[in-house]
């Protein structure tokens, strides 16, 4: 097991600027510097935050990786890319990882922008095989050179656009490369010496070649070839399911190799070095372990996916759970996650129609609480955010009352299902979206800036948005009563320190709240932005501007009343939202404005252009883009002149 605290003294990773310098290495260097590669990323991520466990788990697999298919017109996919970092260290970026996630530094995930070797760029599952795939037969049709090959993990492996790409893959006849990287899933039991041998047996060139060989005499024999070739096929496949568990990817044409240990280089070198002159379909099945060589991220895999930036300590990595030397004078107030999850408890112990879903993230969304307290109203349906929310509406058709917990910016992949599903038929299901607004350092796939436009379209939906944690819990109570669809956002990190001490209570459905009146200037935020508005309401008060603020509450139905005779009364409005301007809340107040004839109202919106938002703190790229009181003053100040 790796000490991180003891430096391992050599300078093989230094030597590493593309992988064609694997090339010399033998076995004994590989893996120490394999050993250097843990080293690095450790150091890195404690510093940074990132994906921990899944890049420890992944870096002999990314050495064998890069050592056989290391040419630059070979195509790597990882499918999401989380676990990327020894892929970075070793296509030319070892001197810029110390930057990684950091804004204007490296990208947490695959970017084609940052090297030729990064095939495609990812953040979201389950989308390798196909996006593989798609470079496999466009390469068939160039005549252009080179290995295309999937990475891809057992979860991954849950959503159905997986096994779509392994359907095609198969049908096409395509020479493709799809190696699981399996760390958890059933079908991963390590079945011993016979399974080892067979990992390689069943890859080698003599193997294949007398496969060939023989399906193509069988093929010949007349009248009964056929017969005996199918014969032949059920027979090896027989074989297979009983040593290995390969059967599901051998019906959809793959030949399958496995498992292999993920952790044993010579093995990897070998098979995929086999691997790399067949034709057709493969899938190699490599069984590794999440956080391999950090003790910590081995025992609690989940803890350590992800982790946040901690402050080295002078002996050893520190342990992300430990309390600080000296305890603050007063604990932090909780997240948005935690106070959702305590709140999913509280109303599913009082109501026993309320069934709580995630696609994967029962931490990541805070509903591990509500999976201990109820466990058999709990659902968690893997990575397959469309069929949570099809579930979900199958759920409140019958009388029940769902929660489906998902990222904004992975209800993107369920928006069909949001619209004909739930909302066509205006079934009651509530969907609890985290990271609403800027997220930070996981970067562009994974803002969630966009739900308030792709959202507010739909009919029968309403859109909710919380301006503080304690809100979030009356929001989250008042849309499991509400009958009807509705969705509610809310953003990622620790609220704003209000108490959380009082009762539920039922917010008036569509009313948004006035918390200041004024007359020279209305502010109106919905969510985060009511924060940011607040602030620029109490600086411009204290220059002496009469400012309205309100909390808009919901972006649909939209507080037409209020917020009209807001605008008549102060002639200047700014609308405040951490969402694209395009068609989001600022675009609702507008459309308001314009129906009610008040064309003489002056409106700033505040929120994001026309742009994908890149990777750093969530201070930072508030400020970079716009959508702090620094801006919103900076808008007032323009209609105030």
């Amino acid at each position: 097991m790796l000490e991180p605290s003891l430096p391992i003294r050599t300078s093989l990773l230094e030597r590493i600027d593309s992988p064609a310098d694997l090339q010399s290495l033998g076995l004994e260097d590989l893996e120490r510097l394999a050993a250097e590669i843990r080293q690095r990323i450790i150091e890195t991520v404690t510093r940074t935050g990132g994906h921990l466990a899944p890049s420890l788990g992944v870096v002999e697999l990314t050495l064998a990786l890069l050592k056989v298919f290391h040419r630059v017109e070979d195509r790597i996919v990882w499918d999401v890319g989380h676990q990327t970092y020894a892929h970075k260290l070793l296509t030319g970026r070892r001197d810029q990882f110390a930057t990684l996630r950091q804004l204007g530094g490296l990208s947490g995930f695959p970017k084609r922008a940052e090297s030729p070797y990064d095939a495609f760029d990812t953040g979201h599952s389950s989308t390798s095989i196909s996006a593989a795939l798609g470079m496999a037969y466009a390469k068939r049709l160039n005549g252009d050179p080179g290995r295309v090959v999937a990475v891809i993990g057992d979860g991954s492996l849950t959503a159905g656009l997986a096994f779509e790409g392994l359907n095609q893959a198969g049908f096409m006849d395509q020479d493709l490369i799809v190696v699981l990287n399996d760390n958890g899933m059933s079908i991963a039991r390590n079945v011993g010496a016979l399974s080892r041998f067979m990992s390689r047996a069943l890859s080698g060139k003599a193997y294949m070649t007398f496969r060939k060989d023989l399906e193509r005499w069988l093929k010949g024999v007349p009248g009964i070839g056929r017969d005996l070739l199918d014969l032949a096929r059920r027979s090896e496949e027989s074989f297979k399911t009983f040593s290995t568990p390969g059967m599901l990817f051998e019906a959809f044409k793959f030949n399958y190799i496995g498992p292999v240990d993920g952790h044993n280089l010579e093995w990897l070198g070998e098979t995929f070095a086999n691997v790399a002159r067949q034709q057709g379909p493969q899938l190699v099945h490599v069984l590794t372990t999440k956080g391999k060589g950090y003790a910590p991220a081995e025992a609690d895999p989940s803890h350590f996916h992800g982790v946040g930036a901690t402050k080295p300590r002078p002996s050893r990595i520190p342990d992300e759970t430990e309390a600080p030397t000296e305890p603050p004078a007063s604990p932090p107030p909780p997240t948005y996650t935690e106070v959702f999850g305590r709140t999913m408890v509280e109303l599913g112990q009082a109501n026993p129609r309320v069934v709580a879903i995630t696609a994967a993230m029962p931490e990541g969304t805070g509903l591990n609480a509500f999976a201990e307290a109820l466990p058999e109203r709990f659902v968690d349906v893997g990575i397959a955010e469309q069929h949570a929310v099809t579930f979900a509406a199958g759920l409140a058709a019958q009388g029940l009352r769902p929660v489906v917990a998902i990222y904004s910016t992975f209800m993107q992949r369920a928006f069909d299902q949001v619209v004909h599903d739930v909302c066509l038929t205006n079934l009651p299901v509530v969907l609890a979206m985290d990271r609403g607004g800027v997220v930070g350092e996981d970067g562009a796939t994974h803002q969630g800036l966009l739900d308030l436009s792709f959202l507010r379209c739909v009919p029968n939906l309403s859109v909710l948005a919380p301006a503080d944690e304690d809100e979030l819990r009356h929001m989250l109570h008042s849309a499991l009563l509400h009958d009807g669809p509705s969705a509610l956002r809310y953003p990622r990190g620790r609220g704003l320190g209000v108490a959380l001490d009082g009762p539920l209570r039922e917010l008036p459905w569509g009313k948004a709240e006035l918390r200041q009146a004024g007359d020279d200037l209305c502010l109106i935020g919905i969510g985060a932005g009511v924060a940011a508005a607040a602030s620029a309401a109490a600086e411009l008060n204290a220059q002496g501007v009469s400012v309205a603020l309100i909390n808009a509450r919901f972006a649909k139905p939209l507080d037409r009343e209020l917020i009209l005779e807001c605008a008549r009364r102060c002639r200047r409005v700014v609308t405040v939202e951490e969402n694209v301007k395009a068609g989001g809340f600022g675009a609702a107040v507008l459309e308001a404005l314009a129906e009610s004839g008040l064309r003489e109202v002056a409106v700033r919106l505040v929120g994001v252009d026309d742009v994908f938002v890149e990777h750093g703190s969530q201070a930072q790229l508030r400020g970079l883009y716009g959508l702090d009181a620094k801006a919103v003053v900076q808008a007032a100040r323009q209609l105030l002149s």
